[in-house]
């Protein structure tokens, strides 16, 4: 019987070829036993000798999910056990899909139902989307840096977007009164060149003195001749809960700074057009 192309399937069937023949790879491309490889995929060794001989036959279209002959749709699952397939893929720490898959049997049984297959709660779990699973699994600051980031504001050249941040460095110095203390570092980055503009330290809490000194030394000129970032940005985002005093702001208006924004939610909330 010829097999059809790839290419007449549905994106999702040519989606979980692709999936079976990655699993499949290590064997296929570097000989790598096909038990170990079906063990670490988590795929039951059988049903790899099955893929294994189907591409071997047929090429990559073989690999694509056959519908059932005796059955007349998706085989469905009812709605407690999908949640609870989806609440387990978003345990912390995660649970291996084996494990997963095991506690979904015994969950059907005590419910009384027919448990679902490895593959449909394997398809469930690979379905979740990625933003939420990063969430579940690695927290805030890890789904931050990776999708929140896709929409920030991106600078088009330098000294266009300035951001002015405090925090405290991992580092133990001696004050001036000979006790050891963490210093506070205040910088100002080019949004653009991530050059350091300007910067200021301190012993002492972040204060709007801080903010106004390092961009002090941000818009003036540089000693060394070998610091050229100067001038006066269109755009300045303070970070941190700490703003800039009224002279400051005047300052940069003065200057032609086009928007300040603070996210500290001091005074100097306001917007230049």
């Amino acid at each position: 019987m010829e097999q059809p192309p790839l290419a007449g399937f549905p994106e999702s069937a040519r989606k979980v070829a692709l999936e079976r023949f990655q699993l499949l790879r290590p064997h296929l491309e570097e000989k790598r036993s096909l038990r170990v490889v079906a063990a670490e995929a988590d795929i039951p060794f059988r049903t790899a000798q099955r893929w294994v001989a189907q591409y071997q036959r047929f090429g990559l279209a073989a690999l694509v999910r056959k519908k059932r002959a005796d059955s007349r749709g998706r085989r469905g699952i009812s709605e407690a056990i999908r949640k609870a397939i989806e609440g387990l893929a978003l345990q912390t720490p995660p649970l291996p899909i084996t494990a997963l898959y095991r506690q979904v049997q015994r969950l059907a049984e005590k419910l009384g139902e027919n448990p679902p297959s490895y593959w449909l709660v394997y398809r469930i779990v690979r379905e979740l989307p990625a933003d939420l699973v990063m969430l579940a699994h690695k927290g805030t600051k890890s789904y931050s840096d990776t999708f929140e980031l896709i929409h920030r504001r991106e600078a088009a050249g330098p000294n266009a977007i300035w951001q002015a941040d405090h925090t405290p460095l991992d580092i133990l110095l001696i004050r001036p009164d000979g006790e050891f203390a963490k210093p506070w570092l205040t910088v100002v980055i080019d949004d653009y060149s991530r050059a350091i503009a300007g910067y200021f330290l301190s012993f002492e809490d972040p204060s709007a003195l801080h903010s106004s000194l390092a961009l002090r030394q941000a818009i003036w000129r540089k000693e060394d001749p070998r610091w050229i970032v100067c001038g006066v940005p269109d755009i300045l985002t303070i970070l941190d809960r700490v703003g800039l005093p009224s002279e400051a702001l005047s300052y940069l208006h003065n200057g032609r700074s086009e928007r300040l924004t603070d996210f500290g939610g001091t005074a100097s909330d306001s917007l230049w057009r």
